[in-house]
């Protein structure tokens, strides 16, 4: 990699951090406006509508075999996260939901480890129990030390870095034969008619945006994060590891929380020194996670699966 390939790396690296740092305090606005459902519906469709001209695009190219894989891809890696990001964000703090969204990695590893195959060293074992420990730290403080009240909306988060840890693995094992920009923009085609037909029909968001100007100010942040923080991210995200490395690009995952806790800060929230610690585990343990690179096996998910030609 020349110089020049250095700066715009880091240059990327330094945009995403910034972008995937600020969707959670996105996601606080716009809750003022719409309810949490409609929040993560309304994500998930915009980034479809600015999607739609690649995904048009790619149609032609992209084989019918993939459809299902694709439409299940973009259930469980765009339309959950979203919706459990949203509703979480009702009772926990921003900048708790961006500290959470780091355990990513660690279930990534888990889910490859049961599922897909993959053999991995003691020194990336020790990082998931440590992460672990430190998400379940930071969970219970946060809830005012019980498993009770805002606990059970934190935990949303973990299921939805679990969900991102699940697509992970279902794009690298059974989508070889696309590139990352066929993946991301027929995920999102296949989802947003769905989606659209489901905000039409069964959401008031069509009667607030009629009758309840102050709801398009809400859709401006919802604009900002899933087009920035979505759309325009992952796009920059793919070629980040194109310049660069996976490992390099994963770097990202240190400092969203970082943004995340600072945006949270400003917005007046609350944040105790005692997380300082227990985000401390969780940052400790993904970096023991990507210390050392996982070997690929065969799997149990093999005989679950069949890949498309």
């Amino acid at each position: 990699m020349n110089k020049q390939q250095q700066l715009l790396s880091y240059a990327i690296l330094f945009g995403l951090m910034l972008t995937w740092g600020s969707s959670f305090i996105l996601i606080k606005k716009s809750l003022l406006y719409f309810s949490g459902t409609e929040v993560g519906l309304l994500r998930v469709f915009i980034t479809f509508l600015f999607l739609l001209p690649f995904a048009l695009r790619e149609l032609k190219n992209v084989h019918r075999n993939y459809f299902w894989l694709l439409f299940l891809s973009g259930i469980i890696g765009s339309v959950i996260p979203a919706l459990l990001f949203a509703i979480a964000e009702t009772r926990i703090e921003s900048g708790l939901a961006g500290t959470l969204n780091s355990l990513t990695p660690l279930f990534t590893l888990l889910i490859g480890l049961s599922f897909f195959g993959f053999k991995t060293r003691f020194i990336n074992v020790l990082g998931v129990f440590i992460g672990l420990t430190g998400a379940a730290g930071l969970m219970i403080t946060a809830s005012g030390g019980h498993l009770g009240g805002n606990f059970w909306y934190a935990f949303l988060v973990v299921i939805a870095s679990l969900c991102y840890a699940i697509n992970v693995n279902l794009v690298k094992k059974y989508f070889v034969g696309l590139n990352s920009m066929q993946i991301t923009v027929m995920t999102f085609f296949y989802i947003g008619i769905p989606v659209l037909v489901y905000i039409l029909l069964f959401t008031r968001i069509p009667e607030k945006l009629v009758t309840k100007p102050e709801a398009w100010t809400g859709m401006i942040y919802l604009g900002i994060l899933s087009i920035v923080g979505t759309g325009l991210a992952l796009i920059a995200f793919n070629k980040l590891i194109k310049l660069s490395s996976p490992v390099f690009a994963s770097s990202v995952t240190y400092v969203i929380p970082i943004v995340a806790i600072l945006w949270g800060f400003i917005d007046g929230e609350h944040f105790s020194t005692i997380y300082f610690f227990w985000m401390a585990l969780i940052l400790g343990g993904v970096y023991l996670v990507n210390a050392t690179p996982t070997i690929k096996k065969p799997g149990v998910g093999d005989k679950y699966f069949t890949k498309n030609k």
